[in-house]
């Protein structure tokens, strides 16, 4: 199958779009995400402008309710075939549209779970690094809302998922941050919120961050620093991994997330997300 082709992940925050040439990324483009507002057939064909596109393919919110189509959810596990192999095409503006699927999953309790985008990422690593698809394996893919996936024998057979940096929006945004919510980490306050995170329980110590400030005079830097440090040796002590965990990511998150697994003696390896997630678009409706 010939012809220009454009691949897109789209978040709840953020649209990534990349215009392929000869099967090689020749531009990138960004917008906003589904949940910002707005219809979504309009922001798709605003930010893709004047590329060409016989074929799009994305995965993400794209495909949730309210998005450009509605893809079904995946029981696990998911193989990546069987991934590759879900829905089918649309028409969008004269171009061929594919929609990944989202995955679910139920704990031993029943308790249901769902994703949407990071598996694109995960059979993108599998794609970059055929090793992934044999024996166990534990990848965390953090952000907004971070997952906590098992692999065997290349499927996704389950997943946890801790909304950690839609907490940390959310907080710094709240009366935690007396002057309003501060710009950048501190180093600092992020060790101190991964001690307290060691050493108390969550909700007993979010408040530190705003005492700190009027009581020891922390910057809202400072604060800011310990809530994520605080938030992510949180989710780090109640997921209590055990062997490698791989990351999935861009750099800095990745960062963050090491030193919180390295304090807990949890050896951790890396891979880029944007390049995971490239390499999982490319698998579906490829020629």
């Amino acid at each position: 199958m010939s012809g220009s082709r454009v691949i897109g992940d789209w978040g709840g925050t953020r649209l990534r779009l990349w215009r392929l040439e000869d099967g090689e990324v020749a531009e990138r483009r960004e917008g906003p995400g589904i949940l910002t507002g707005g219809d979504p057939g309009e922001t798709l064909a605003a930010i893709l402008g004047d590329w060409p596109a016989d074929r799009i393919v994305l995965c993400g919110m794209a495909g949730a309710r309210g998005g450009l189509h509605e893809m079904p959810y995946l029981p696990c596990p998911v193989s990546a075939d069987q991934w590759r192999a879900q829905g089918k095409a649309h028409e969008f503006a004269g171009s061929r549209l594919r929609i990944a699927a989202g995955l679910s999953c139920r704990d031993a309790s029943g308790r249901p779970d769902v994703m949407r985008g990071e598996e694109t990422q995960i059979i993108g690593a599998m794609a970059l690094e055929p090793e992934l698809a044999t024996g166990t394996h534990l990848v965390l893919l953090p952000g907004t809302h971070s997952k906590w996936v098992r692999l065997d024998d290349g499927a996704i057979v389950g997943f946890r998922t801790c909304p950690t940096g839609e907490l940390f929006a959310l907080l710094g945004r709240s009366s935690l941050f007396p002057e309003g919510e501060a710009a950048g980490n501190d180093n600092e306050g992020f060790a101190a919120g991964l001690q307290r995170a060691d050493e108390r329980g969550l909700l007993s110590t979010l408040f530190e961050a705003r005492a700190a400030q009027l009581v020891d005079g922390r910057s809202g830097n400072w604060a800011q620093g310990f809530l994520s440090g605080l938030l992510i040796g949180a989710e780090i002590v109640e997921m209590a991994p055990e062997g490698t965990v791989l990351v999935i990511g861009d750099a800095g998150l990745t960062a963050r997330y090491g030193e919180a697994l390295a304090r807990r003696g949890v050896p951790m390896r890396a891979m880029d997300g944007e390049a995971c997630a490239i390499a999982g678009l490319r698998l579906i409706d490829e020629d």
